[in-house]
């Protein structure tokens, strides 16, 4: 069994249940297991990667450094670096900030339904990514892509988007606390 085209389901806890067809899963909206990479510079710029058009879903959106989801028997952090190996063409020490659990159903009738790890990166090169999973990418300064991201949702993954709020309220809070 191939197991790239497979996803590891889960229950609320993160407990793996299963595996399924990623296809499958995203047709019938199982939760399961996902990974989200955020890569900075050592300005604080954020990398975004505009996803290919030709991608299952939310082609041509922007969206966070690298996605995916780990494979059945694989680790989370194993495969983190392997695909941003293969998306991005880099790979960077990786730290596990939070998880959280999402869903969003797409034009398309494919749902995101996510036990999403977000993991943290720092790269001051220059990416060399995949076409077929990348159309564009760029560095933003974050106060930018937040001003952005509340102005033009439509430009930006629904993960993306939801990281971005998870982000904000612990600034809030660590600013808040000190």
């Amino acid at each position: 069994m191939e197991t790239r085209n497979w996803v590891i389901l889960v229950d609320q806890d993160d407990l793996e249940i299963g595996t399924a067809e990623k296809l499958m899963a995203h047709r019938e909206g199982r939760l399961h297991r996902a990974f989200s990479i955020f890569i900075y510079n050592a300005s604080g710029q954020m990398l975004l990667q505009q996803r290919a058009a030709t991608k299952y879903h939310s082609g041509g959106l922007w969206s966070n450094a690298c996605c995916s989801h780990p494979a059945p028997g694989s680790t989370l952090k194993a495969d983190a670096h392997r695909r941003l190996q293969e998306e991005m063409g880099f790979t960077c020490p990786l730290t596990k900030a939070f998880a959280f659990t999402y869903r969003a159903a797409f034009e398309n009738g494919l749902i995101e339904h996510e036990y999403d790890h977000v993991f943290l990166g720092r790269f001051d090169g220059t990416p060399q990514p995949d076409p077929d999973e990348v159309g564009a990418w760029k560095w933003m300064d974050v106060p930018d892509l937040y001003d952005d991201v509340r102005r033009h949702p439509e430009r930006y993954t629904a993960w993306f988007r939801e990281c971005l709020l998870r982000f904000a309220a612990s600034l809030r809070l660590a600013e808040e606390a000190s």
